[in-house]
């Protein structure tokens, strides 16, 4: 029996009103960002969500925070509810989970200190007194491979991977179970990258961490993360062990999305089949009918009726592995 999940997020919907009509100013329509994400991510585990630029991965990581709120589903941390909470009984629960932004220059206060940064979670939470505070601060550089002594240092005074440490810093303050990373390398050089991604899995290690790490670079994900969730147009399409999703991909979405990786050999990257998918993705504004993927996907004619049109795949085991869900009709048998 498989221990119970830190975070078991079910049915997350995040909607946004576009326009406004009538008198009483109705939404003239509504934009899907989220729309009906599932997922579990035991203690101590990382979790990859990937997929293209506006599937609602951002999203779906500020809703679990608490920064957006969910127009429906619920996000679960040990069985209480989130997005049932209101603000002071969120409260408690924000010691347990924090967040990596993807900007390390946006993120930071330009005009408090770096010790004043670290210590303002401390003082919220009424954690230590001043002093203490201080000292932690110090100690908290330290943990990222930064010199305690510069706690005096304004954000302007660090470089982007130097700034990032500091949001990683930041987030361990208050000692949380869960670290939400909303794509934190994507905005830096690719040498420091590697520096990060190598950073985090040593705190993982340390102290016992869970991470929800969203990217859109698969390599990166690859290296960091035990499970990854394939995201598309607001929904999750697969989810499985990270060596299953790269060895034996089921759904059509993750099969092209792994042809694009390049691959270092030059004699495999020409000999290697690429899967050209037709067409844009639809708007989140208007979303097809059906499985969302149906207007690009290249392998839709092997299904013999219309469902792939018809009816929205639900998320289910595939492949006779219980722990690899796809949400694709082919895979429900209906060929």
């Amino acid at each position: 029996m498989s221990p119970p999940s830190l975070l078991s997020v079910r049915d997350l919907a995040v909607h946004f009103p576009v326009g406004r009509r009538g008198l009483l100013g109705r939404p003239a329509r509504w934009l899907k960002a989220v729309d009906g994400v599932s997922f579990d991510l035991e203690r101590g585990k990382s979790l990859g969500l990937v997929g293209e630029s506006g599937c609602g991965k951002s999203t779906t990581a500020r809703a679990i925070v608490g920064l957006q709120r969910a127009t429906a589903g619920s996000v679960q941390l040990d069985g209480v509810d989130l997005t049932r909470l209101d603000r002071r009984a969120w409260l408690p629960h924000r010691r347990r989970v924090q967040m990596i932004f993807q900007d390390p220059y946006a993120s930071l206060d330009p005009r408090q200190t770096v010790g004043s940064i670290l210590a303002e979670p401390l003082a919220i939470h009424g954690l230590a007194r001043r002093r203490e505070r201080r000292l932690r601060a110090m100690a908290l550089l330290e943990a990222v491979g930064l010199n305690p002594r510069h706690v005096a240092r304004y954000p302007h005074e660090f470089s982007g991977g130097q700034r990032q440490r500091i949001g990683i810093a930041r987030a361990l303050a208050l000692e949380p179970e869960l670290l939400v990373c909303d794509e934190p390398v994507s905005a830096l050089d690719v040498s420091i990258q590697a520096q990060i991604i190598n950073l985090l899995e040593q705190l993982r290690q340390r102290f016992g961490l869970a991470y929800l790490f969203i990217a859109h670079d698969l390599a990166v994900v690859r290296h960091l993360c035990e499970r990854v969730a394939v995201m598309y147009l607001g929904r999750v399409v697969e989810v499985a062990e990270r060596d299953r999703i790269f060895s034996s991909p089921r759904h059509p979405y993750t099969r092209a999305l792994l042809s694009a990786v390049p691959v270092a050999d030059p004699q495999r990257e020409r000999e290697r089949r690429r899967t050209v998918l037709r067409g844009d993705v639809p708007s989140p504004l208007d979303p097809p009918a059906g499985c969302p993927f149906h207007p690009r996907c290249p392998e839709r004619e092997r299904v013999a009726d219309d469902a792939c049109e018809a009816r929205v795949p639900p998320l289910g085991p595939c492949g006779g592995a219980p722990e690899h869900h796809t949400a694709c009709h082919l895979e429900a048998g209906l060929e």
